[in-house]
């Protein structure tokens, strides 16, 4: 299917009309089992609900079409996804590189849970080529990016930074969380891995928790099968289900988040009360010219820095009336939060550690005067 156009794959990849009775939605397979003709007699490939599921299979098929790879894993959130990407590589006396603005969560995981297996791991900005060579040691085993950053919207050069990881003998990790690969495809240009949560720009609609993996490496693949079932951190086929719906409309909500984030990008530049603008499609964001060469376009999240500091972000947040004050992102909503006391708190001390003044908004697919006017109230 990967000559298909991408909105084509969203629809229809992984799953066929039903041949039984026509149904052009895969079905859920509310099974916890599966029938066996004589002892090892799979007779659809399928045994038990961990090991593989029926929804979940065809949500496998769609994500790795998506992007362009040629095995995909669902798991039960993100963050369960990005722990199987880092058992699977990873043994005691590694070394992971990772932003330096990487998201909470991730950092949590590395910092607090792996440094106690012996995984040693250094921060480095994304947006430098040369800095990221420079954190890497000879026990480096993965280099692990997001491009765009959350929450601070820096630019990793995909196909320069994988070179370098893979001359060191690393794999080159992405989280293409923020860009979806309707804009972005890192496996094209050369990641090994890219993560997903799936909460987010996938499922699209704020009710399905999710994660992804995705890779065009059968070793890596069956070790990600392995953790998979092993550990067991898998979507039940209702969250399959759901995901693979949101799917289907991802490049035409692309568009519409992208067309609104723009717009509202142009309103907050001329705000006295917003000191900095943080969104790619800038002409002064350091990583446009890199954005524009690997991303269809700058996406649907965008993070101001206010005058007067900490208190001025509290209050911007909770005065807004149409952007609901909410962690996550990536939803037909727009969304508000606070990073330093939100989706970031756990960075608070480290060099990863958020401005105080920083807001982020995922911007939504409502109308976008009513956003503006959200904002304009708010800022007032």
């Amino acid at each position: 299917m990967s000559e298909l156009g991408f909105s084509t794959r969203a629809v229809h990849a992984g799953f066929d009309p039903d041949p039984h009775t026509g149904a052009v939605n895969v079905p859920i397979y509310a099974s916890s089992t599966f029938a066996q003709d004589g002892v090892g007699g799979l007779r659809g490939g399928f045994e038990y609900a961990r090991t593989g599921n029926p929804t979940r299979a065809a949500l496998e098929a769609n994500l790795a079409a998506l992007e362009s790879g040629r095995h995909g894993r669902a798991f039960a959130s993100g963050m369960a996804a990005t722990d199987c990407a880092l058992r699977a590589t990873l043994r005691p006396g590694d070394h992971i590189v990772i932003p330096d603005d990487a998201y909470g969560g991730t950092f949590r995981l590395i910092d607090k849970v792996f440094r106690h297996w012996g995984i040693d791991h250094s921060p480095a900005a994304v947006s430098s080529v040369d800095e990221i060579r420079a954190a890497i040691r000879p026990n480096t085993k993965l280099v692990w990016i997001e491009t765009p950053t959350n929450p601070l919207l820096n630019i990793g050069d995909i196909p320069a930074l994988a070179e370098v990881a893979h001359a060191a003998g690393a794999k080159l990790v992405v989280d293409n969380t923020f860009a979806t690969p309707y804009l972005q495809q890192p496996l094209e240009l050369g990641a090994d891995i890219v993560v997903h949560s799936t909460t987010k720009y996938l499922g699209g609609h704020s009710d399905v928790i999710g994660g992804a993996l995705i890779t065009n490496d059968p070793e890596l693949d069956a070790a990600f099968a392995f953790l998979q079932n092993g550990a067991g951190a898998v979507p039940g086929p209702f969250d399959a289900f759901l995901t693979l719906r949101g799917i289907k409309t991802l490049g035409v909500r692309m568009d519409r988040h992208c067309d609104n984030a723009e717009t509202l990008v142009e309103f907050l530049s001329r705000q006295p009360a917003v000191s900095q603008v943080i969104y790619p499609g800038l002409p002064e964001h350091p990583g446009r010219a890199v954005a524009e060469t690997q991303m269809r376009r700058f996406g649907g999240m965008v993070s101001v820095r206010l005058h007067g500091d900490v208190e001025a972000a509290r209050k911007f947040c909770a005065r807004t009336e149409v952007f609901t004050l909410a962690e996550s992102l990536g939803g037909v909503e727009s969304l508000i939060e606070h990073p330093a006391a939100m989706t970031h708190a756990s960075t608070e001390g480290s060099r990863l550690e958020v401005p105080a003044d920083l807001v982020r908004l995922s911007v939504g697919i409502e109308d976008v005067g009513d956003l503006l006017a959200d904002l304009e109230q708010a800022l007032s």
